[in-house]
């Protein structure tokens, strides 16, 4: 009672605050006030989040279950009412329906979004890799109506990268109301992910590991928490409120014979291809739409002209085509000729809605690409070795899941989602199989996924969700220890085991009596050597059991390269040696001196973003920033800044002189090779601090 009474004597106060006007402050610390409210309680912040993670799931079930409905009406609107108004031009009323629907569509999405960097998941993997999770999630409606339209017009794209969208911006405006720090924004962003996976697809454990495969790119502890329990609530959601049937009604599939497995490895390797093509097709055709001298909002009409030509003879490529898939997971005989002709066109008709603009996802078009694939090497595999397959439409199952798996480079997803949709454990060695194959192939193709290229194609490199072109920019020489503690080849294991003990290391390198590298030594290594029996370790040498074949580093690398290699071959450190002599050892590079380098870069960079996105907020409002350099002989050398006869509207934001970063003062004197940020609001005020800069030209006699 005391407890309850505490509750309520809390939110009587509250109102009184609210009275007094201060409500504002609870607004602006939410967290602080959760946490104050609730101190009675004796809630951790973790209960708060795990409390705010629930939340997600629930707005992120509704905003699903709002989408598809969305998705219906649009679908009836385009397909029965104005279908029925443009009937008397008989086969070409398909034709009309997507051009409508990508001009309604193009003028949404510029008027209302405006111009994006980036499209659907790749923009969210964008903000949790470099913005912390920060979404604009005030134009989510927008994104939602739009991705009904297109998807309700026939364009060929799918509903699942929207509902990430949906979950997305719901987590990431949780956390900012919270005023979470980026770390849990970014668990609140990933729970959204989460739920709207989960949703879309009733499969909560598929949804966690997309969250955390392609949007956070490592298995984060507290984040998977979040996101389970985002998952499962928007899971339960969807469950009482469409039902407990999952996205497709497939029939039960087994696995008979151990000779089937052939089949399934050229499957996977056929889906692997499939895979590499589909990624690289959307951006080829994302780059030709852009290149396309015509206004922005036009081009998804565009893109509608050319769907509708192709949709008139083949209406299974409009759309998401769940139907297809459908039937040929149920055994409907398509023919494969049929089958293939289906693959290639909407393999097309993706990449052209994707490109032209429309908004969508390709996440259901890979799963659509998947089941005729599999559908039509199934058919063919039955007739060309009759009692091997046991079930031709299993292939395209696992087909559905390859063809996921190589696109998205997400196996756990592939494989979890095709399990909770089946809920039968026969099919899942096959699918594994499969899907590494594929995984494999699209890999050794190309190694980034349909999310990441476009983020790569613009300067962006994510590995375990952070940015490596920020390592590219350090050098392994820099940050590599210089000062090492080796091993010599004729030391005991004893030496050995004191020399570890004393420095706490993991691995020392190895050298000979030359003071050459002849490998390394690790702790694992060590324990191997002498499991139980430690008497003996005076006799036994360090050369008997270290490693001699050696993965090293060069101090001219980028910590990027090294960080690859690394993590390829699973190794915690690297020895630097010289290009010249493999055996010259020059340092040791180890994982604590990579973190070390990424977040002092990491805090370089934030500061050199912070100032200039202090002066563009200050000064730039419509104005022109330009870099320019004061060359030799120029007039402005020797002078201070107050000195020199600036243009009216021009604005000295700030002077590099070499690596530093000056910012301007009126008694700062210039200096030749200053290279200054100079903010106009005009040519001609431009041009005239562009002479100040220049030689000077002394004037005819």
């Amino acid at each position: 009672m005391d407890q309850l009474y505490n509750a309520f004597k809390r939110l009587f106060c509250l109102w009184k605050l609210s009275k007094m006007q201060n409500l504002k402050q609870v607004i602006r610390h939410p967290l602080a006030f959760a946490r104050g409210f609730f101190i009675p309680f004796s809630l951790s912040e973790s209960v708060i989040l795990s409390a705010a993670a629930v939340l997600i799931g629930l707005a992120s079930g509704a905003g699903i279950w709002g989408l598809k409905k969305l998705i219906a009406l649009s679908e009836w609107f385009f397909f029965t009412e104005l279908a029925h108004r443009f009937s008397p031009l008989g086969n070409w009323q398909v034709v009309i329906l997507p051009v409508i629907g990508g001009l309604v569509v193009g003028l949404i999405l510029h008027f209302g979004i405006g111009k994006e960097r980036y499209h659907g998941v790749a923009g969210i993997i964008e903000a949790c890799a470099l913005g912390g999770g920060k979404l604009p999630y005030l134009k989510m409606p927008i994104r939602v109506l739009a991705a009904a339209l297109s998807i309700g017009s026939g364009a060929s794209v799918g509903p699942e990268d929207p509902s990430v969208q949906v979950g997305a911006n719901i987590g990431s405006a949780v956390g900012q109301w919270l005023h979470l720090s980026e770390e849990r924004l970014r668990s609140m962003t990933a729970s959204g992910v989460a739920a709207g996976v989960a949703a879309a697809f009733n499969a909560p454990i598929a949804g966690v590991f997309f969250a955390l495969e392609v949007l956070l790119g490592e298995l984060n502890g507290s984040a998977f928490g979040f996101a389970a329990v985002a998952a499962v609530t928007s899971s339960i959601f969807i469950q009482a409120t469409l039902g407990k049937q999952p996205a497709f009604l497939i029939p039960e599939y087994a696995f008979h014979s151990l000779w089937e497995l052939p089949l399934y490895l050229l499957l996977g390797l056929f889906a692997g291809l499939l895979a590499a093509g589909y990624v690289h097709l959307i951006a080829f055709t994302r780059r030709q739409f852009h290149r396309m001298i015509i206004p922005t909002w036009l081009k998804p009409a565009t893109a509608g002209l050319l769907v509708g030509l192709v949709g008139m003879r083949l209406p299974q490529i409009f759309g998401v085509g769940y139907t297809t898939i459908e039937n040929v997971l149920s055994g409907v005989n398509y023919a494969a000729p049929l089958l293939l002709i289906l693959l290639l066109t909407k393999l097309l008709m993706t990449s052209i809605s994707i490109g032209g603009g429309f908004a969508g996802g390709v996440f259901a078009p890979a799963l659509f690409l998947g089941a005729v694939l599999g559908g039509a090497f199934g058919t063919t595999a039955d007739v060309w070795f009759p009692g091997v397959v046991s079930a031709a439409p299993s292939f395209a199952l696992v087909g559905m899941a390859a063809v996921l798996a190589g696109a998205v480079q997400a196996p756990l997803t592939a494989i979890l989602l095709l399990f909770e949709m089946t809920q039968d454990y026969h099919i899942i060695l096959p699918l594994m199989f499969a899907v590494a194959v594929s995984l494999a192939v699209s890999r050794k193709i190309g190694k980034e996924s349909v999310y990441s290229l476009p983020l790569v194609q613009n300067g962006i490199r994510l590995e375990h969700g952070r940015d490596v072109e920020v390592l590219q920019r350090i050098s392994v020489g820099e940050v590599m220890t210089a000062e090492l503690t080796s091993l010599h080849s004729d030391d005991s294991l004893q030496q050995a085991m004191l020399t570890f003990q004393k420095t706490g290391h993991h691995g020392l390198p190895v050298m000979d009596a030359h003071n050459r590298l002849v490998g390394m030594l690790s702790l694992q290594d060590l324990h191997s050597a002498s499991p139980m029996d430690q008497s003996d370790c005076s006799q036994k040498k360090v050369a008997d059991f270290c490693t001699p074949q050696l993965v090293t580093a060069f101090p001219d690398e980028t910590l990027a390269v090294a960080l690859r290699r690394m993590s390829s071959r699973d190794i915690g450190r690297l020895p630097v040696v010289s290009r010249a002599d493999h055996t010259r050892l020059l340092g040791m590079l180890r994982r604590g001196d990579i973190i070390r380098a990424y977040e002092m870069a990491l805090i370089r960079q934030a500061d050199a973003r912070h100032r200039l996105g202090q002066h563009r907020l200050e000064y730039l409002s419509g104005a022109k920033v330009t870099q320019m350099e004061i060359q030799a002989n120029s007039n402005c050398i020797g002078k201070r800044i107050c000195e020199v006869a600036w243009h009216p509207a021009s604005l000295i934001a700030s002077v590099q002189r070499g690596s530093e970063i000056i910012l301007p003062h009126g008694d700062q004197v210039l200096q030749a090779g200053d290279i200054l940020a100079v903010v106009t609001s005009d040519e001609a005020a431009l041009q005239d601090v562009q002479n100040l800069c220049a030689p000077h030209m002394p004037e005819k006699q």
